[in-house]
């Protein structure tokens, strides 16, 4: 063979090799995720026996309806770790650029991983999350024979009207929005322009959505931290705690213990069982915190509310400082890109601290959306119970988790929290490149952000001063009111 051939034979080979590591690496980071998905789901999921001949059918779709949810879950945790693992990626192969034990970790490897959480996050949504549910709930058509068939024929049904109405509401408010025809043609071309467009409407409103969840999240956190950490004595009295629930425990064991027959006996032994149990388990929990030692007392609360404090203080001013920069800067304005120039130069100008801290940033506001999430009244009803969550429930949980975490590149771009370009498909959103929603998002998070931080430390400030005045134990006033007579 000639020279040349050989050189092109070899080129071949090398391709061929990185393409395989490719899906090597893919294929064990998504194991890896699918694994630990399963065990939170697991952790959650209510337990169902299966005993007789009959439940067979019902154990088979809930397997099936199990790992639907879990192949979501870990596509939910794809999406938030793209952007710090193209982030941390950049900064390895900038602190060593010719390393040979780390040049897999390429641009050709992070844009793959941009184009299979997003054809994967399509996938979920689209299909595999609705058909998780309608095949959760199907019987089977009247008068058709009983089985796994007759579900399975049921579901696909459901999922042929559904995909038919969001295909015509999709096609409807495109050409409400855009009068262009060629853009209501190319709504015709399913690969192509709908599902970029449909994962565009949903990329909107799971943006809208972390919009609304993370200021009250970001608020939100100070109190969830304060009741996972013991709280120095200056703050919380846990004796006066503990005496308390000792008498609740011990009236409760009292009506317990009583006759049924008794005249103020309201509530059935059942409830009574539950809300002793209840009791208990937070005296124990009391109980713990009060046997805390005193660095895990007087040091963890406070560094953890300054770490709070700092985290949420530096999440304001980048923003505030990306709004400003929008004004200025048409560069600022996010974008999408079909290559990542990794190795190149660092995405934060204080290099490798910046690059950190963006992604310590990223997860802290993923972490406040949730808790913002299932702090809201609309969907507290959705948050898990440990092995007591309905099969329906964790559908609706993987969902959600799903729309959040598939806007998050979009949401950390929008904002300014990092610098690293949307790859792929997620840069084709078509509302990326309106400025005035761009900007008033920014303006809009800002706000939200600083009036309930504001509103939550007011409101602290006034019940400690309430607490420390003595004015909370002060009888409240009671008016009556009076009662028109009726006359006969």
């Amino acid at each position: 063979m000639e020279p040349a051939e050989l050189d092109v034979l070899g080129l071949r080979e090398q391709l061929f090799h990185e393409r395989v590591r490719e899906c090597l690496i893919c294929t064990l980071l998504f194991a890896s995720l699918y694994i630990l998905s399963h065990f939170v789901i697991t952790c959650f999921k209510k337990h169902t026996d299966f005993a007789t001949v009959e439940d067979d059918e019902d154990a088979a779709v809930d397997r099936i309806a199990l790992s639907l949810c879990t192949f979501t879950l870990a596509v939910s945790l794809g999406a938030l770790l793209l952007v710090p693992f193209s982030i941390l990626a950049n900064e390895v192969l900038l602190l060593f650029p010719h390393n040979d034990y780390i040049q897999w970790l390429n641009g050709s490897l992070i844009h793959g991983l941009w184009n299979l959480v997003f054809l994967f996050s399509n996938l979920s949504l689209v299909f595999l999350m609705p058909f998780a549910y309608f095949f959760t709930e199907a019987e089977g058509f009247a008068g058709s024979k009983k089985g796994i068939l007759a579900r399975v024929y049921e579901t696909f049904v459901e999922l042929l009207l559904l995909t038919l109405l969001v295909l015509g509401m999709v096609w409807v408010a495109s050409a409400i929005v855009d009068e262009d025809t060629g853009s209501r043609e190319s709504l015709y071309d399913l690969w192509e322009y709908y599902l970029p467009y449909l994962y565009s409407c949903i990329s909107l409103f799971g943006g809208l959505l972390l919009l609304l969840c993370t200021p009250v999240g970001l608020s939100r956190m100070f109190t969830v931290t304060g009741k996972l950490l013991v709280k120095p004595r200056l703050l919380e009295d846990l004796d006066e705690q503990l005496n308390c629930t000792r008498f609740e425990e011990a009236a409760l064991s009292h009506k317990i213990s009583a006759s049924p027959t008794s005249c103020w006996l309201n509530l059935s032994a059942a409830v009574l069982q539950e809300q002793s149990l209840a009791i208990q388990s937070r005296r124990l929990a009391l109980e713990l915190r009060r046997c805390a030692s005193p660095w895990q007392r007087n040091l963890a609360y406070p560094l953890a509310m300054l770490c709070l404090l700092a985290l949420t203080a530096i999440s304001v001013l980048v923003v505030c400082f990306h709004t400003l920069e929008l004004l200025l800067d048409d560069a600022a304005m996010p974008r999408g890109i079909q290559d990542a120039p990794l190795g190149q130069v660092s995405f934060s100008i204080f290099g490798s601290f910046g690059a950190a801290l963006q992604v310590v940033l990223i997860f802290y506001l993923m972490v406040s959306s949730v808790v913002g999430f299932y702090s809201s009244p609309l969907f507290m009803r959705l948050l898990p119970v440990r092995q007591d969550t309905p099969m329906t429930k964790i559908i609706g949980n993987c969902v959600s988790l799903l729309v959040l975490s598939s806007a998050l590149p979009v949401f950390s771009r929008t904002l300014g929290i990092t610098r690293f370009d949307l790859l792929g498909d997620f840069g084709r959103f078509n509302w990326l490149g309106n400025f005035y929603i761009v900007f008033f998002y920014n303006m809009l998070f800002a706000a939200l952000t600083t009036l309930c931080l504001v509103k939550k430390f007011t409101w602290a400030v006034r019940a400690e001063l309430i607490r420390a005045f003595g004015l909370h134990k002060l009888p409240l006033p009671v008016t009556r009111t009076r009662q028109p007579s009726k006359l006969c």
